[in-house]
């Protein structure tokens, strides 16, 4: 299904910052709805974010596409939406992730294609988001696809769940204290022999492109914490190929949670 077949259904609500400016290239005029200044300080930080050469994506190839990140306000505070993908996927199997994909032919920007793929996947009402700026674009070297980040405000929460049982195994709102706290936050080894950040949290571990990003997001909103002294990276195993698989460990009450 494309955004054009689905028509205004995938549409969300532009942002003060601009956030629509990837449909017609023109910041479209905010809506009378408040977001939070913690939510709109870290939007404008995350769109100056430097990027490390590793991810950033060359002068030409790689396939176009969005991720949405979703932050909403739950009853442990600020939190963001992520999702849980089912094993045996040709990419990124069994890793938790944020919702998001490649371009399809009705998309008009970034925005269309992160809003379209959080539908799909999650079943999230977009006339609840408010879409607030993106973050550069991103390379992700195994699968050579070029993403681009969307920042939203969960303006008004619905239900969520995994929409797209061929994809998605859970949907969860992991809450930013979690993220941020050193008892959940680990170092890992990753199959490439690279090292990076990880996060022990709501039953999964999160680990390569999106733990990057949430660790960058802790820096910029100011929520990062001490790591806890000697850390070593731990291994990291994707399906099949060593002890308990890619780590994965979302549980059931994950699918089809709702937490506002």
């Amino acid at each position: 299904m494309t955004a054009q077949e689905d028509g205004e259904r995938h549409r969300a609500v532009p942002g003060p910052s601009g956030g629509d400016a990837g449909v017609d290239g023109r910041p479209a005029e905010a809506p009378d709805v408040t977001t939070p200044e913690w939510l709109a300080s870290l939007a404008r930080a995350g769109g100056r974010m430097a990027v490390p050469a590793v991810m950033r994506p060359p002068e030409s190839g790689g396939r176009r596409s969005a991720v949405l990140i979703l932050f909403g306000e739950g009853e442990h505070g600020p939190d963001v939406l992520l999702i849980q993908r089912n094993d045996g996927l040709r990419r990124h199997s069994g890793q938790p992730a944020f919702p998001g994909g490649a371009f399809e032919s009705g998309d008009e920007g970034p925005e269309d294609c992160a809003v379209r793929e959080a539908v799909e996947e999650t079943g999230v009402d977009p006339l609840g988001i408010e879409l607030l700026g993106r973050l550069p674009e991103l390379y992700i070297r195994p699968s050579a696809f070029r993403v681009t980040p969307v920042l939203a405000w969960w303006r008004e929460p619905s239900e969520v769940r995994a929409a797209d049982s061929g994809e998605v195994a859970g949907v969860v709102r992991v809450p930013v204290g979690e993220l941020a706290d050193p008892a959940n936050r680990i170092r890992v080894r990753h199959p490439n022999g690279s090292a990076g950040p990880a996060f022990q949290v709501r039953g999964m571990r999160v680990w390569g492109f999106t733990a990057a990003i949430l660790d960058r997001l802790l820096v910029l909103g100011g929520w990062e914490q001490p790591w806890l002294d000697g850390q070593e990276a731990e291994p990291v195993f994707l399906p099949g190929n060593g002890p308990g698989g890619d780590g994965r460990r979302a549980t059931r009450q994950q699918r089809g949670s709702r937490e506002s």
